[in-house]
């Protein structure tokens, strides 16, 4: 039966194969820090977003989430602007250099994933899955 320490090995080994730990590039290999890629693909996948939902989405502390906002306004990939129905609101969307850069890291995203699931056997892939869900449920419970 595996105990906590063959878990907390199996998830480092995991973080580092997958390159989690590499802070200033996606994991799929782009030059951009994994925070600034969730933040894209979610304001890509749905539109804009109040930055509080975004801090939400992302687990991200409100202060943290704001830096972040800041540095895609710095990139010229998203805009700030006031929430139409709240004058304390603030909604983050994606600008049209956003829009090309969530889709470039989208394919690249699509490929390094696609070659990862064709390294797992066939018959694993939905245990596979499905441990990754229970173990993200797990986490989110605690």
């Amino acid at each position: 039966m595996a105990d906590d320490r063959e878990l907390q090995e199996a998830v480092a080994r995991f973080v580092r194969a997958f390159g989690l730990h590499q802070p200033d590039q996606t994991p799929c290999g782009q030059p951009v820090p994994v925070s600034e890629a969730h933040a894209l693909g979610e304001l890509a996948r749905d539109g804009a977003l109040r930055q509080s939902e975004l801090a939400h989405r992302l687990r991200l502390e409100k202060s943290t989430t704001s830096r972040l906002v800041t540095q895609l306004i710095n990139r010229g990939w998203a805009d700030r602007t006031p929430a139409p129905d709240d004058g304390r609101g603030v909604l983050v969307q994606l600008t049209p250099h956003g829009v090309s850069a969530a889709a470039r890291l989208a394919e690249a995203r699509a490929e390094r994933f696609s070659a990862v699931l064709d390294r797992v056997p066939e018959s694993e892939r939905t245990g596979v899955l499905r441990a990754l869900t229970i173990l993200t449920e797990a986490i989110d419970e605690t």
